[in-house]
């Protein structure tokens, strides 16, 4: 059943603001203009993910560079995107783009995209996450899931992305029973093709599933022919006021 939190606009029941944690944007050079809006004083961004080639390409890009260095002047978390293809990325290959991540970018920690959810993966995740911390100590780590995975990757992150996907599957979904047991701010939704007037009724599913990191959007991904994470939703200001403070049209 859903796990209850409050229905207080911008806070969880246990205090803990909502805010907006950013998939992924395209590229700063095909969209300028919705990247300098992420340093926007008062937007209420718990963290962005830079995601320059499927992780961090294969040499620094100088848009990224300038767009994660503007992002951090403005105090916002960034994170790098890494790709574990639900378990069957080469240990290696995922250290190395971390390693260029940090070195190239100076990522404040990872997106740990699909990321597998079964019993079985979790000890070679848990050694990803170890090994991530042991190279930035102070990485916020984020296993991008999708979905509820086994309660155990709770223990091995800073944060789970429990759902990812449409709204038409969000309105109807509930959250695992073991969520209850850890506070809001361990939890993240990513929802596509949210209308806008459907806005308020995603934010309390939100609420009452306990999730504080959120994004939605009304851009879709086209029966899986496109990304809609990749351009701002065409209601940015609306769930900005809504979501946090200081911020209006």
């Amino acid at each position: 059943m859903p796990h209850l939190t409050s229905t207080t606009a911008g806070a969880t029941g246990t205090g803990v603001r909502t805010a907006l944690g950013i998939p992924g944007y395209a590229h700063p050079l095909v969209a300028p203009a919705q990247w300098a809006e992420l340093t926007r004083p008062g937007t209420p961004l718990d963290w962005v993910v830079l995601d320059v080639a499927a992780g961090p390409g294969t040499r620094p890009d100088p848009h990224c560079l300038e767009a994660a260095g503007r992002l951090r002047a403005a105090g916002v978390r960034v994170l790098g995107h890494l790709d574990l293809t639900y378990g069957a990325r080469a240990f290696a290959e995922l250290l190395s783009d971390a390693h260029r991540h940090l070195d190239w970018y100076g990522v404040d920690g990872f997106l740990l995209d699909r990321c597998p959810t079964e019993r079985t993966a979790l000890p070679e995740v848990r050694r990803a996450t170890t090994t991530l911390r042991a190279i930035s100590d102070t990485a916020h780590i984020v296993l991008g899931h999708g979905r509820h995975p086994h309660p155990g990757y709770a223990e091995n992150a800073d944060q789970l992305v429990t759902f990812s996907g449409p709204w038409s599957d969000y309105r109807w979904s509930q959250a695992a029973e073991w969520t209850a047991d850890y506070p809001p701010d361990r939890f993240c939704h990513f929802v596509h093709g949210v209308p806008r007037g459907h806005l308020d009724e995603a934010l309390r599913i939100a609420r009452w599933q306990g999730a504080a990191t959120i994004y939605f959007t009304d851009r879709t991904d086209r029966d899986g022919r496109v990304d809609p994470w990749e351009s701002m939703p065409g209601y940015w200001d609306d769930i900005v006021s809504r979501v946090g403070t200081g911020v209006s049209e």
